[in-house]
């Protein structure tokens, strides 16, 4: 390693190659059970039964100023869909909240994958993105706004812009060793404001 070292410091490389790349990367789906189940695991340490239980709760309702509202869709699915209303609604909250550049004007339509996948079902989602998270974590013990708070954020998020990024990359050579290297920016953060899949 020292040798490698030693012998980079010594060199008088020229830029060989010199390469811009812009990209759009679009956010996950909205949750299915599974992708709630991991996730709820990996963000929150939830195990799938605990998940479940907490989800089954939100399903049931709280007491919010409307009354008693059930939070969100029912949490067993294989569906990534949303249906028309609900984008509709997401579109506004996120002009609202976050700007016009932010939105999907037609917004963003999932297909499941899965062969023989129940699609009865939406995907899991809250029942309105009005109930924003900050809000109803008045209402609810703590597993529960958690929760919800995820479910909320990739909801949101699956109807977002797009998140750009520039990747600069830079090869030198001098002969005797090539080099490599590049450096990623960030020039517009788009979905990743509200959620990032972790």
């Amino acid at each position: 390693m020292r040798a490698h070292v030693e012998a980079i410091r010594g060199l008088r490389p020229v830029v060989t190659k010199l390469g811009l790349k812009t990209q759009k990367r679009s956010p996950a789906a909205p949750f299915t059970t599974s992708t709630l189940q991991q996730e709820a695991s990996r963000r929150l340490g939830f195990s799938p039964k605990r998940t479940m239980s907490v989800a089954q709760r939100l399903y049931e309702g709280a007491e919010t100023p409307d009354g008693h509202v059930g939070l969100i869709t029912y949490m067993r699915t294989d569906s990534t869909a949303l249906a028309g209303v609900a984008m509709g609604e997401a579109r506004e909250v996120i002009g609202e909240r976050y700007g016009a550049p932010y939105t999907m004007p037609k917004g963003r339509v999932y297909k499941t994958k899965t062969k023989g996948a129940q699609e009865a079902h939406e995907s899991v989602r809250p029942t309105s993105f009005r109930r924003d998270p900050d809000t109803m974590s008045a209402y609810l013990k703590p597993d529960e706004a958690r929760l919800y708070r995820l479910i909320w954020q990739r909801a949101l998020a699956s109807q977002m812009a797009p998140k750009e990024l520039e990747t600069t990359t830079i090869e030198l050579a001098d002969g005797r060793y090539e080099l490599r290297a590049s450096a990623t920016k960030v020039l517009f953060d788009g979905f990743a404001i509200v959620y990032t899949e972790g």
